[in-house]
């Protein structure tokens, strides 16, 4: 496994127009190719894996170690899809702010648009828990506002999306991949990219949490009424201070109405108490809390985040982008795709022999 940690700054501004016009052009190229050679799965898997996905923004000419980063290639590949979904088995939904929020109507757009092995409806759901888990039952101190969601006609699927650290400034980007993801509340992701482990962080989907997530889960069929007094119980308590779970921003009486959900359809496991409606991350640390306190049930406070990168673009380090051969690039890939289809492969071949004497410093 490969351990270490990224540091993603927050960097103001945005991508030239001059660049994102070429990183939307290469991406074109590179997702023809990967799907011509591999099919529009690899281009999932690929974009699951951080180190790839960072090389490839990094190929694009942006900053290695800007949280843009995330955003500006995803919103490369988006653009660089669009109009050849068809062509290319590939759809892309969600983006950053308010495109994230229009993730499900794109994904049911596409479904009714194009003949999608599943029903819209479970990709939506996938969608959507997936963001639950990374704001809700992931409690890192990141706030979600990036969410890209990648599927392919056979409805494999992969997302991408990344958190802001308020207080530091920082960015956490998190990976996600279908074919990986066995239970979406034990051990899903594919990979939690961060500039740092967190020594307090709520994480009810590792696989120490699973007492935790029962008896949430035992606890949520209970009256809304007895679950704030015990909170108020809590509350009364004189805590120690390595505590996980914080207590102050939880508001017993307003956490009611949200537990009258939970009990007047009482979830059969974890993962459908995740997806109720309004369930969010003070009910599920109140949950929690209860948990611990009357069950023992004590939460995970591993961070999940391990994985490191380094490469350069945009803002000149190691050295501005050279858009004349950046254009060559391009081009190059476009003939060797095109060519391709008219099984003339030399060009294809070539770039196979360039990453493997790349792969093995030769």
């Amino acid at each position: 496994m490969r351990t270490g940690t990224a540091h993603l700054p927050l960097h103001g501004g945005k991508a030239p127009s001059w660049l994102f016009r070429r990183m939307v052009s290469l991406s074109r190229e590179i997702l023809r190719v990967m799907v011509e050679e591999f099919g529009p799965g690899e281009v999932l898997s690929r974009v699951s894996d951080p180190f790839w996905f960072q090389a490839l923004g990094c190929v694009l000419g942006f900053d290695w170690h800007s949280s843009g980063l995330t955003t500006t290639t995803t919103g490369a590949l988006k653009e660089a899809v669009k109009g050849r979904e068809a062509d290319l088995g590939l759809f892309v939904a969600g983006g950053k702010g308010a495109a994230s929020r229009k993730t499900p109507g794109e994904i049911v757009a596409h479904g009714e648009r194009h003949s999608i092995a599943v029903p819209g409806d479970r990709l939506v759901y996938a969608s959507k828990l997936c963001a639950k888990v990374d704001s809700t039952a992931v409690q890192d101190g990141y706030q979600l506002y990036h969410h890209a969601f990648f599927f392919t006609q056979s409805g494999d699927w992969a997302v991408v999306q990344q958190g802001m650290n308020d207080v530091t400034k920082y960015a956490r980007r998190y990976h996600w991949l279908s074919t990986g993801v066995e239970d979406f509340v034990n051990e899903p992701h594919a990979a939690i990219c961060s500039e740092r482990r967190g020594q307090l962080v709520l994480n009810l989907v590792a696989s120490e949490s699973d007492p935790a997530r029962r008896a949430s889960t035992l606890l949520a069929a209970e009256p809304p009424d007895k679950l704030a007094r015990e909170l108020r119980k809590a509350q009364e308590l004189d805590l120690p201070s390595r505590h996980h779970i914080v207590t102050a921003d939880i508001r017993p009486e307003s956490l009611e109405r949200t537990l009258a959900k939970a009990y007047e359809h009482p979830p059969e496991n974890f993962e459908s108490l995740l997806a109720t409606p309004g369930v969010g991350p003070k009910t599920i640390r109140a949950l929690a809390l209860i948990a611990d306190l009357v069950y023992g049930a004590k939460a995970s406070v591993r961070d999940p985040a391990a994985y490191s990168f380094a490469h350069g673009g945009k803002d000149g380090i190691p050295y501005p982008v050279d858009r004349p051969t950046y254009d060559r690039s391009i081009d190059i890939l476009r003939t060797a795709v095109d060519k391709a289809k008219l099984d003339d492969r030399d060009k294809l071949s070539a770039l196979k022999r360039l990453a493997r004497h790349a792969g093995t410093g030769a």
